[in-house]
């Protein structure tokens, strides 16, 4: 008859198994530092898997020291090899091991974060609760939009990033490591994507109530496709084509949203909120909080502040139904 011991061996190792494949079930997907699709993801995920081996080594020689001191008898050994035992595995045996560990880390940081061969600069301003996204293009003119990235695949790319109200920081999993945005200085960050595909940024700093919000789509094309895709963003929006969509423009303008939203060709002009001159294109809404289709265009309209607290953008509840309607149809419009 198996002893208790034995019973309760075998869930517990169940359990134990089943919260392992859990845990490695969450190492891969669009915002996995462990599933790298970047030459900085893939050093800092071979860091990883390194320091991970070397606090194995660690544990493993610590521990077996620990339990030969406490199965040993006395007369096995003397006093004086039991000393160099513990100095040996437990002292400097760690310290060479994280030494090396040490020095292999910061041997990556150059190549993480040097400019040279850059073929693309994008400026990223990290905002309560959202991102406000700059290309510089060869002409000089910068293109702008917001909540959203577009990479040319195996080019390296350094952004510029900045905060003008509190620390965010800028964190592409999948790509590269996570730097800081601190107001009144900017830091620069350089990833090269070695894969096509869509991954998730997000803010890696608390930054406020909406702090959870606040995440970015990253898209990572050919260059062919990338070219096309920022011809297209540099140029003015298209006007409304049905009635529908031309009274919600007509709506937008009467009800002041100009004033803080740049659509460009048209009289809005603002440059305190995101830039929706092609909004209607982009892979999500309010940073990331909702899809970009007509519903979620008017539920944001209307409820704002339900649906993302202390966002700075007003609610517009207070207008009729058709007319939010009309301007979520003029928004999505914006291709």
């Amino acid at each position: 008859m198996p002893s208790i011991h034995s019973q309760l061996l075998i869930p517990v190792s169940g359990a134990s198994l089943g919260l392992a494949l859990l845990t490695l079930a969450g190492c891969d997907g669009q915002q996995s530092a462990l599933a790298p699709a970047g030459t900085g993801a893939q050093s800092i995920a071979t860091l990883f898997w390194w320091m991970a081996g070397g606090a194995l080594a660690i544990w493993l020689v610590v521990m077996g020291i620990a339990l030969y001191a406490t199965h040993a008898h006395p007369e096995a050994h003397s006093i004086r090899g039991a000393r160099w035992l513990i100095i040996g595995g437990g002292v400097i045996f760690p310290v060479v091991m994280l030494t090396g560990l040490l020095i292999y880390g910061l041997m990556l940081m150059p190549q993480l974060s040097s400019s040279e061969n850059v073929a693309l600069r994008i400026d990223v301003s990290g905002e309560q609760w959202w991102w406000r996204v700059r290309y510089r293009t060869a002409t000089g003119e910068a293109v702008e939009l917001a909540n959203e990235v577009r990479l040319p695949v195996g080019e390296r790319v350094a952004f510029s990033l900045t905060s003008p109200d509190v620390i965010h920081s800028f964190w592409i999993p999948s790509l590269g490591g996570k730097v800081d945005m601190i107001p009144g200085r900017t830091n620069q960050l350089v990833l090269e994507p070695t894969e096509t595909g869509t991954f998730r940024g997000a803010c890696a700093e608390y930054c406020g109530t909406s702090h959870a919000l606040m995440s970015f789509a990253v898209v990572v094309m050919t260059r062919e496709a990338f070219d096309r895709w920022l011809a297209e963003q540099a140029e003015p929006a298209q006007r409304p084509t049905d009635e529908l969509q031309q009274a919600g423009q007509q709506a937008f303008l009467a009800n002041g949203c100009g004033a803080c939203h740049q659509v460009r060709g048209t009289e809005a002009d603002g440059t305190v909120g995101p830039d929706l001159t092609h909004v209607g294109s982009r892979l999500s809404l309010a940073a990331g909080t909702l899809p970009a289709d007509v519903d979620a265009f008017e539920r944001w309209i209307g409820h704002s502040s339900a649906i993302k607290p202390d966002v700075k953008m007003p609610a517009f509840g207070m207008l009729p139904e058709a007319q939010l309607n009309a301007m979520a149809h003029y928004l999505s419009g914006l291709q």
